[in-house]
């Protein structure tokens, strides 16, 4: 009997454990909690807790504790349980209720037993198997349904071996015992339900998210899996940071719903793309829209080349039938010279379509001289210049494939991006996606896009960001107007980015004292691209 001090005591252990269970976040964890509080608030030696199946029908073996035989499974023990699950009905469809935790789920009702060796309303064949390996007494037994706020069954918590306060002799659970739990099932199963609920919703919202990127991927193939990579390498560089005890990044920490925060705005730092024309994301070449326009260009010249012999051939006829042999091989040098150079330009303007590294100012001079000096009668038969203002524009880009229009066209999708993600009712614990995801295109000296923004303007998440962003486009192997970098090549072009002001000094040391480029090339990269190996 318990003595009114006693039953006060445990009732404010109660009010605490239902405090902190709302507290606890981790589904694992939640569940260890509610079962060690079950055994502290009746001083059982043992319990185990299941939860329901989807199905309904099922109850999922979660955890076992029990303290004389030194036993921890599931949990956050590391020990996996190897009992079975236990079925609601048998094979015939009919109420499991030999079972008890299967009898308190489907009765909804409470299950207290003074001593399982002399009841027979249940079956503890296992129950004494299990006691006979280990030379365990399994005597008293308390099964307490589990239910939510609708009344759904989501587990059964079920004790064993109260024990006297001061002793280790087994005693029944008393009908205190009985209420105390039923309280605590209560409590635990309103968080647990909670818990569940808002994982539940976070699923969801992780869902609409790879939605979103499966959306930006089919607009391209040339950029599927960007943001998902860029995730990877945002988190182990963050993390990275939050191991640094020295230099100036020393005080950055991230406790779990930051780092979700963090990586919530990985994955959607270019949801604005969906807003970007296709034919400017996959613009492999310089004369690249719908399609690659250099073959109107190549057409020209095969008319030119057929112009010229048509030319030659008249001016041959115009010797018919005397025979000069002179003005014959005159008019032959005439037309190969010619031919030399249409050949010679064509496959300038042909290399010029496809460079994209930076093109000195001869060459471009050149383009536009063959576009305006070469003349061609178009279909209508009307002379005009062989290139048109826009090829021109498109064929003397200096670097990239991009014209200026076109790269403000994908620069606005940072634009866009920030339009969307201000638009969403984020929770206290994601308030920070915009700013963090809007800032992967800003520079350290102030001269990115679209703010502006410097160093000091800009949390470190964001920096991290933009890192994790420049060296997945470096290292990506599915650009449409280059190859992947070796790692060589994009360490050598991170370190001129960072004495150029681009990206942050401190965290691109860490970058490289940490190797994380080793370890996201381990699970990204061809290994073709892996030329620097860990010392």
């Amino acid at each position: 009997m318990d003595s009114v001090d006693g039953l006060l005591k445990r009732l404010e252990q109660l009010n605490d454990i239902g405090a902190s269970l709302s507290k606890e976040h981790d589904i694992k964890r939640l569940l260890e909690r509610i079962l060690l509080a079950a055994k502290s608030i009746t001083n059982a030696d043992g319990g185990t807790l299941y939860r329901m199946m989807e199905d309904g029908q099922t109850l999922c073996f979660e955890m076992l504790r029990t303290d004389s035989l030194q036993i921890a499974m599931g949990g956050t023990s590391g020990s996996v349980i190897g009992f079975p699950n236990l079925p609601l009905r048998d094979a015939t469809g009919a109420p499991n209720d030999s079972m008890v935790a299967a009898y308190a789920a489907i009765h909804q009702q409470t299950v207290n037993i003074a001593n399982a060796y002399t009841e027979s309303s249940f079956d503890f064949s296992g129950t004494r198997y299990f006691d006979e390996r280990t030379g365990y007494r399994s005597q008293s037994l308390l099964a307490v349904p589990m239910k939510d706020h609708e009344g759904e069954i989501i587990g059964v918590l079920q004790l064993i071996n109260a024990r006297e306060p001061d002793s280790e002799t087994v005693v029944p659970f008393s009908v205190a015992d009985q209420h105390l739990t039923e309280s605590l099932a209560s409590q635990a199963a309103i968080a647990l339900s909670n818990r569940l609920l808002l994982t539940q919703l976070e699923e969801l919202f992780e869902s609409f998210i790879k939605l979103i990127n499966l959306a930006v991927d089919e607009k391209s193939h040339y950029t599927v899996g960007h943001c998902q990579r860029v995730t990877a390498l945002t988190l182990l560089l963050a993390d990275a940071v939050v191991e640094t005890d020295e230099g100036p990044l020393a005080s950055f920490t991230m406790n779990e719903r930051e780092r979700y925060e963090l990586k919530i705005a990985a994955l959607l730092h270019d949801c604005g793309k969906v807003t970007t024309p296709v034919h400017v994301v996959d613009k492999a070449t310089k004369l690249h829209t719908l399609f690659d326009r250099w073959h109107l260009i190549d057409t020209r010249f095969e008319v030119l080349r057929r112009d010229a012999e048509l030319l030659a051939l008249r001016r041959q006829l115009t010797l018919r039938p005397c025979v000069d042999a002179q003005a014959e091989a005159a008019t032959l040098a005439t037309l190969q010279s010619e031919i030399e150079s249409l050949e010679a330009d064509r496959d300038f303007l042909r290399a010029v379509n496809t460079s994209v590294g930076s093109n000195q100012e001869d060459a471009l001079q050149r383009v536009r001289d063959i576009g305006k000096q070469r003349s061609w009668r178009n279909a209508k038969g009307f002379e005009t210049e062989f290139l048109t203002s826009d090829e021109i524009e498109n064929l003397t880009i200096k670097t990239g494939t991009l014209t200026a229009a076109e790269r403000t066209a994908v620069n606005h999708h940072v634009v866009a991006t920030i339009k969307m993600l201000e638009q969403l009712p984020w929770p206290k614990h994601l308030k920070n996606v915009p700013e963090y995801a809007a800032g992967h295109h800003e520079r350290i000296d102030g001269k990115g896009y679209p703010s502006g923004l410097t160093g000091e303007q800009m949390s470190i998440q964001a920096r991290v960001m933009g890192i994790a962003d420049i060296f997945e486009a470096l290292t990506a192997t599915d650009r449409p107007y280059r190859s992947g970098m070796k790692l060589s090549q994009a360490i050598s072009t991170m370190n001129d980015l960072k004495d150029n002001g681009h990206i942050d000094p401190e965290l691109h040391e860490i970058f490289l004292r940490k190797r994380i480029y080793e370890r996201y090339a381990e699970q990204f990269l061809d290994p073709l691209q892996i030329d620097i190996l860990t010392s």
